[in-house]
């Protein structure tokens, strides 16, 4: 029998935490204290799971398994539990939020099941390295081999494990609450892969696994992932070999298997992508409107912010620990995933869909080709989620390269065990772990060395702080304390004024501590795209010319690609965590005994409000 999978839960005092109040369940130290019955399931009744798991001391996290019928994928520590679970074909359809209705895609998102027991892994041995490649200057055997492999799974029957739909769908059923946890008391919390330290090891074996699927229907042993290289403005355009619909090559049909019609039109190429795109605009002159040049400069920023700025240690750039059977399902999210992960999905999605299909929405995102080069079917799906999603594997690569202290993985067994099951080239179910996704070399790829300009990106400095600054500092905005007696809107415009922990601190004092901006209980509705912005020690005018990612005092985003998976449009908790020591540099306000913090609605916050905002010092090499 397939053995199940699971992830052991922790709590720790440093994080952002975030605060959840939408659903009454019982205190976690009395869930831990029972023998309690913990089953996942793709809201299905409890009829229709076969098996009861018995929890040990440790709250665990379940997500499915491979059997006849079912699908479980998920996180797993050392203790060996056994688990049935049914995936429900239908989930989508019924939650409010999701536009039914004309909806491009399906909401069938369960996997072929082949009755397969689930194998460990097995790191590749006596083979060599292959080099993924920036998709805007692939080579023709590379292209050509690329669009043989994608042409031969786009053909197989949709239940094939290999075939582009069951690629799609895994995205799909991971990513959307397709499985709850309502065995557990907790109907209401979807399980989801984003918005966590999840978000880059699962993405990562997704892509390799896809990736060895295409090398063998390629018949190319050197075939390698293309990765969107929209860090480098050479790269920040669709790459070319997405948008043409027809194909001169006779082997194709006539047909390009790498374009989908699901892709706003104002977008293709020569357009620059934006990387804080927000899919609305509050003043004239905000980033929408920004020329092709100017664009490529702030995007450059916004990397650097990604990667550095806002990347301190692991949880700013992973994002917080994923707990299980309790409010934390979404603890925060890591920089790269809020910002320009996200910004590229929305900005490449169809604007005219209901859903903004395909890239657009996570429930239908990987029917788009370019999702895999973001981030590694002529007719139906739509490559760029995989470029796209290859290139934020890259991101992962990139900040650890840096060396900066701090930039290192999670060292706890909660995130080293936790694991996912896939279909590999061979047909077969493989059992993967997070911490055997770290080094990239064992598992036999690389990226092309390629231009980082992003690196000297940091924004200019201020001759002088602003001149507004002062009285909003000393009293005309709110404190803290006075604006969060309760949960406050952020619909248009939240400012507060946040004290600091100490100011005027030294450059070794910052080379000690990181000083860490923290947005606290967001709570938003999965089921849209939502975005705001934040901006520290600037006086805002949202009627006015806001900040761009060029500027200083833009901190970052909190942005959420719609799920389409959540439970009756219920408020989702979460964080988002940014890094100060440069900024208050930047703006020249390190001398500040407060700092005057800014959220601007972008998108979808109607509902959307915060419960708190704090400045800490952490220090480097802790989170």
């Amino acid at each position: 029998m397939p053995s199940s999978l699971l992830l052991s839960t922790t709590f720790t005092s440093s994080s952002c935490k975030p605060t959840s109040t939408f659903v009454s369940q019982p205190s976690f130290k009395t869930l831990t204290k029972q023998t309690h019955g913990f089953r996942v399931s793709c809201n299905a009744s409890p009829e229709e799971n076969e098996n009861q798991l018995i929890l040990p001391e440790t709250q665990k996290l379940i997500l499915p398994n491979n059997t006849e019928g079912t699908f479980s994928w998920g996180l797993v520590d050392s203790i060996p539990l056994l688990i049935s679970l049914r995936c429900h074909q239908h989930w989508l359809e019924a939650k409010q939020g999701f536009k039914s209705e004309g909806a491009i895609r399906t909401g069938r998102c369960c996997p072929p099941s082949l009755g397969k027991t689930i194998q460990p892994f097995v790191f590749p041995s006596n083979e060599k390295t292959r080099v993924r490649w920036p998709a805007h200057k692939g080579s023709e055997k590379q292209v050509k081999s690329y669009k043989k492999a994608m042409k031969a799974i786009r053909e197989l029957p949709d239940n094939h494990p290999h075939s582009f739909v069951s690629q799609a769908k895994i995205h799909c059923a991971y990513c959307n609450g397709g499985y709850t946890q309502v065995d557990s008391g907790f109907p209401t919390i979807d399980i989801q892969i984003h918005n966590s330290w999840l978000f880059f090891p699962f993405h990562r074996w997704y892509l390799y696994f896809y990736e060895r699927i295409l090398r063998k229907y390629s018949g190319d042993d050197d075939f390698a992932l293309p990765y969107w290289n929209w860090d480098n403005p050479e790269g920040m355009t669709i790459p070319q070999m997405f948008v043409e619909e027809k194909d001169d090559d006779p082997l194709f049909e006539n047909k390009n298997p790498l374009f989908d019609v699901y892709r706003d039109t104002r977008h293709l190429p020569p357009k620059v992508v934006d990387l804080f795109f927000s899919g609305a605009k509050l003043a004239n002159n905000f980033a929408d409107e920004l020329d092709s040049e100017r664009q490529k400069a702030c995007n450059l920023s916004m990397v650097y912010k990604d990667l550095i700025r806002n990347a301190t240690d692991w949880k700013g750039f992973f994002g917080g620990e994923y707990t299980a059977g309790n409010m934390t399902v979404k603890p925060s999210v890591g920089s790269v995933e809020s910002n320009s992960h996200t910004a590229v999905h929305v900005w490449v999605g169809d604007s005219s869909k209901p859903n903004r299909e395909d890239m657009g929405n996570f429930y239908s995102a990987g029917y788009d080709p370019l999702f895999y080069v973001h981030h590694a079917n002529v007719d139906r799906y739509d490559p760029l989620f995989y470029v796209h999603h290859a290139n934020v594997d890259r991101m992962w690569k990139l900040w650890k390269d840096l060396g900066i202290p701090g930039h290192s993985e999670p060292t706890s067994e909660d995130w080293l065990k936790a694991s996912y099951v896939f279909y590999d080239e061979n047909e077969n179910l493989v059992r993967v772990y997070n911490e055997d996704s770290v080094n990239i070399n064992d598992l036999k790829y690389d990226f092309e060395v390629s231009k980082t300009p992003w690196k000297n990106s940091r924004p200019a400095q201020r001759k002088e702080k602003s001149k507004d600054l002062s009285r909003a500092l000393i009293g005309e905005v709110k404190t803290v304390e006075e604006a969060f007696k309760t949960p406050a809107r952020v619909e248009p415009l939240l400012k507060v004024r946040v004290k600091r922990p100490t100011k005027n601190r030294s450059p070794e004092e910052k080379a000690r501590a990181n000083e860490i901006l923290c947005i606290n209980g967001i709570q938003f509705n999965s089921n849209k795209f939502v975005k705001f912005d934040v901006f520290v020690n600037d006086k805002v005018d949202i009627n006015g010319t806001l900040p761009t990612a060029c500027d200083p005092e833009f901190a970052g985003s909190f942005a959420q690609v719609p799920h389409s998976g959540n439970q009756g449009g219920m408020l989702m908790p979460s964080a988002a965590r940014f890094g100060l020591n440069e900024l208050l540099d930047d703006t020249k306000t390190e001398d500040e005994e407060y700092a005057l913090v800014a959220l601007v609605a972008r998108a979808g916050c109607e509902d959307l409000t915060v419960s708190g905002i704090e400045i800490k010092l952490v220090p480097i090499g802790s989170t």
